[in-house]
């Protein structure tokens, strides 16, 4: 598309958005836990499984060639998509929580010893906590916590020492429950000078925003089909070719075998050294399609859309609601997404999201994954309203009415 997008052109592709309920529209506002998938990814996926689907990289017919064509093809619009400089060092996996995991069970079993340091952040998902914490139990490494300001961001302060003698940062491009979007590039070159390595969980960033590994010079990326208009059980795991050729394989059997004796095995080349076993194939060719749908809109255009959305809708709730909403993270748009984790006039938040469902106002209440987090904020848990590509004012005004409604049933 051109710089000037048609929002509701956009918007009239995802034809979930098009039921009514109750004679109702549905406003979607949980993109930040799965988005909705347009025409042209349902269409795509029922288009392979009705005339390609076949097995890939192991038949020589006609029908296997196009179904591995179709699957290495979304490959490499992943690695375009991201600026990787070679397709084979994007990893197909089953979600961004089996990438960092991958990495935990192969570069850091090979890597870290006891009393090795990996530093994470207060504003963690528990994909990037649970897995480090299970190799301290298991190898003794210690982990530190990248602090937060009063207004949700990093705070980089001591930094410098949080790295000293640290062998991984890993970190999140994007707070799932803040909406924060960190300054990934400088904490790729603050772990690089510590003498670290710099992973990147990316999951609420990719589907949003420009995203160029070789400009944050990050070692590991990782990211979910599902939240990027793709379908679920595929994500990436991009990491530089030199780390991933010396890292240990993670399942064995399948595709990722050049040889098996007696005596021993060897490792396929990459990426197929960590595709063991069938892999998700039509889950690719959605991915593939989801890709060139973003890529049709642009992603520059994708982050200014969802700024004048967040700006829109803080503006809306803040002016409505004043002290008796709670909007958790930063105030300025540059450094925030379109995720808003909020408080509501003392309502649990359980009872807000059901409250809202009855407006056909879909919202998610939980502590989002993301525990630690939450103990900071004081809370067990958070609404959270999270916008997209096919959300417009509309929807903000949508959820402010809704949250009368919640004042009104519980008479506050």
């Amino acid at each position: 598309m051109s710089e000037r997008v048609d929002w509701s052109a956009v918007t009239a592709d995802f034809p979930v958005l098009q039921r009514r309920i109750d004679g109702e529209r549905l406003v979607y506002l949980d993109s930040a836990n799965t988005s909705q998938k347009p025409n042209a990814v349902i269409d795509a996926m029922a288009n392979f499984m009705r005339n390609g689907y076949a097995p890939i990289n192991r038949s020589a017919y006609r029908l296997a060639g196009e179904a591995t064509d179709a699957f290495e093809g979304a490959r490499s619009k992943v690695a375009r998509f991201i600026n990787a400089p070679a397709a084979n060092e994007v990893v197909f996996t089953k979600n961004a929580t089996e990438s960092i995991n991958l990495i935990a069970n192969t570069w850091g079993r090979a890597n870290l010893r006891r009393g090795d340091v990996v530093v994470l952040t207060h504003m963690e998902h528990h994909a990037n906590i649970v897995p480090w914490h299970m190799l301290a139990s298991e190898i003794g490494i210690e982990l530190r916590w990248i602090p937060l300001t009063s207004d949700g961001q990093l705070d980089l302060g001591t930094l410098p020492e949080l790295l000293d003698g640290a062998k991984l940062l890993s970190f999140t491009a994007m707070s799932n429950v803040l909406g924060t979007i960190t300054p990934v590039a400088a904490l790729c070159a603050a772990a690089h000078d510590a003498g670290a390595l710099a992973l990147v969980d990316a999951c609420q960033y990719v589907p949003h925003n420009v995203t160029d590994v070789r400009a944050w010079n990050a070692d590991f990326v990782t990211f979910s089909g599902h939240k990027m208009v793709g379908p679920s059980g595929i994500g990436v795991m991009w990491g530089r070719e030199a780390l991933l050729d010396a890292m240990p394989p993670f399942l064995g059997g399948g595709n990722m075998i050049a040889d098996v004796r007696v005596d021993g095995f060897t490792c396929a080349e990459l990426p197929a050294k960590f595709e063991a076993g069938t892999p998700p194939i039509v889950e690719a060719v959605g991915l593939g399609a989801a890709v060139d749908y973003l890529t049709n809109i642009g992603m520059a255009n994708v982050r200014r859309h969802e700024m004048d959305l967040t700006e829109y809708a803080l503006r809306t709730l803040n002016d409505r609601y004043g002290d008796d909403i709670t909007i958790h993270g930063p105030r300025n748009t540059e450094v925030r997404g379109a995720v808003l984790s909020f408080a509501f006039r003392g309502i649990h938040p359980h009872d807000i999201s059901q409250v809202l469902d009855q407006k056909n106002v879909c919202v998610r209440a939980g502590h989002h994954c993301a525990k630690p987090l939450m103990r900071l904020l004081g809370a067990n848990a958070t609404a959270r309203a999270s916008f997209y590509i096919y959300n417009d004012e509309s929807d903000a005004d949508a959820l402010a009415d809704a949250l009368d409604g919640a004042s009104d049933i519980f008479g506050i």
